[in-house]
Parts: C-alpha cells; structure tokens; sequence
C-alpha cells in the first residue's frame, strides 16, 4: 500500500486539500477593511456570507483521496473514485473562481480597493495534477496485473 507511487500521489493530493480548507483564498481590501475568503466564510470585521457549498466540495475533495489510499485491491473502483475527484477539484477550481469574481464586484465600489489570491487557491490545482498521475499509475497496475493473469 505504501510502497505504490500513486498512494504517495493521493497522499499528496489530500494533504493539499486540507490545508486549502483551513487557510485564506484569497483577500479584499475596500478602504480600510479586509476581507478573507475561506472554504466555508466570506468575511471581515463585522460581515460574512456563507460559502458553504465550497466548503463541502472542498471536504470531500479532501477526504476521497483518502477513502482511496486503503482501496488498494480494488483498482478499477480506485480509477473511478480518482475521476469522481477530479470532478470534485474542479468544482473547487470553479467555486474558487466564482466567489473571487462576485466578491470582487462586492468590493469594487470603495474609494480604495485591492484583492488577490493568497497561495492556497493554487493548491487545488496542484492536488488535480496529483489526482490525474495517481490515477494513471493505477492504471498501469491494472494492466500489469492482467498481463500476468494471462501468462499463467
């Protein structure tokens, strides 16, 4: 279990997961307030709005490749679940993308206003190449396992 590559990949892709769940995404500025946006909050000072539709796609995005890690005998359902998070890393890309762009009208009319990215809006990204490379290595196990099964 340990010593297969793709298990590292999904390790790899869950731990970028869960830090993107627990740090900013991104930040506004609009005079002198700052507001951060979170899996689950958009919000500063006194103000918030819910993001919890991203916070959830973003828990199970983070808690699939785990679930995944211990499916090792069971590959084509290991295959399926890598595509059901690629789905799920993208939904997060987009969510992510979304909520930037609302939240950026939101702040746009102050006199003074700034916003950006933090890293963590990267790491979906990041954990989706993860995801993909797992997911061919997979594969390869697949075929090698019926490339032997055939010999015999």
């Amino acid at each position: 279990m340990i010593q297969r590559i793709q298990t590292l990949y999904l390790f790899a892709a869950a731990a970028l997961m869960t830090t993107a769940l627990f740090t900013p995404l991104a930040y506004f500025a609009a005079g002198s307030e700052e507001y951060l946006l979170r899996a689950f909050a958009l919000g500063g000072g006194e103000t918030s709005q819910s993001t919890i539709y991203m916070g959830i796609v973003m828990v199970l995005a983070a808690v699939v490749p785990l679930v995944n890690i211990f499916l090792f005998k069971r590959r084509m359902l290991q295959i399926r679940l890598c595509a059901v998070e690629l789905v799920l890393l993208l939904g997060t890309v987009a969510f992510i993308g979304i909520y930037y762009y609302l939240s950026g009208r939101m702040v746009s009319q102050a006199e003074f206003h700034a916003q950006g990215f933090r890293i963590s809006a990267v790491f979906p990204l990041v954990a989706l190449v993860f995801d993909y490379l797992a997911m061919r290595a997979i594969f390869r196990d697949e075929l090698l396992v019926k490339s032997l099964d055939r010999i015999r």
